[in-house]
């Protein structure tokens, strides 16, 4: 996959980078393996507005995509890398020896006619998913379980990779793309690879429209608003924010300020990403 840059014959062009989609062997989805997705303009069930700056954007459809990996011991044929408007990564479409079609997580490397498979006993390449038991120690993995069959929580975006680092007793030690190691029980599913699209994250936007059709809304400089909207807000000409230091509009610290209250799994942090 590259990078497609524009001769700028607009404003919106002149550093607009989009992708090739070099890798993309099939346009339509699976129909079998949609579902609908509902917008919900970042609001809860009970209609308030929990996530700011989200709405509008293109109309989606879900695919349906196979997390757990849970068909072990049946090979799998790789039939279409296709897009996702749901994520970063691409997906991997499947046609199974039994007939069922599945998507995956599509890892780095893996082409149209390649065959996988997942369960115990599998060769490690790009694809194949196995518990972290049968994982050789160094290996690139992602689409990571944290509690056997709950399905892969862990490394799923754009070009992200895990590693194992060591096996101790009944856990795996697994380094996380945020630099984090984690302690991982070795009978949870992993699949072996990098995740795809490795030039997401240089992807440039270019123009403000382009956010809105992913949905995203504009985000406004608390500073920019008046008194009552924001504690930033108000004042004659430029301002500064002043003392305890930045707030969220209700008033909480933010940039910097500690949020992340204490979880069970804290236990299972052997070093944190900080």
């Amino acid at each position: 996959m590259g990078l497609k840059k524009f001769k700028p014959q607009t404003p919106g062009q002149r550093f607009k980078t989009v992708a090739t989609f070099d890798e993309i062997t099939k346009t339509t989805p699976e129909r079998s393996l949609l579902e609908p997705l509902r917008k919900t303009g970042g609001r809860n069930a009970q209609g308030r507005v929990t996530v700011r700056h989200r709405g509008g954007g293109h109309k989606r459809n879900y695919r349906v995509v196979d997390f757990r990996r849970d068909k072990q011991g049946v090979p799998a044929k790789v039939a279409a890398i296709e897009y996702d408007p749901n994520r970063s990564a691409r997906l991997a479409l499947l046609h199974y020896a039994d007939g069922e079609k599945r998507y995956i997580l599509a890892p780095e490397g893996l082409t149209v006619g390649a065959r996988i498979l997942s369960g115990p006993e599998v060769e490690i390449s790009p694809g194949n998913a196995t518990a972290l038991r049968h994982i050789p120690v160094g290996t690139m993995i992602h689409n990571i379980e944290l509690a056997p069959k709950r399905g892969g929580q862990l490394v799923r975006s754009a070009g992200t990779a895990a590693q194992v680092m060591a096996k101790e007793g009944e856990y795996a030690h697994v380094r996380l793309p945020s630099g984090e190691v984690r302690l991982v029980a070795l009978e949870c599913m992993a699949t072996v690879g990098q995740v795809s699209n490795l030039e997401h994250s240089s992807i440039t936007i270019g123009k403000a429209g382009r956010k809105r059709w992913l949905g995203i809304r504009p985000g406004v400089r608390g500073v920019a608003m008046d008194p009552a909207s924001h504690p930033h807000g108000g004042g004659e000409g430029r301002s500064p924010i002043g003392m305890p230091g930045p707030v969220t509009p209700w008033g909480k610290p933010t940039l910097g300020y500690k949020t992340r209250k204490p979880k069970i799994s804290d236990k299972f942090i052997v070093k944190r990403r900080n």
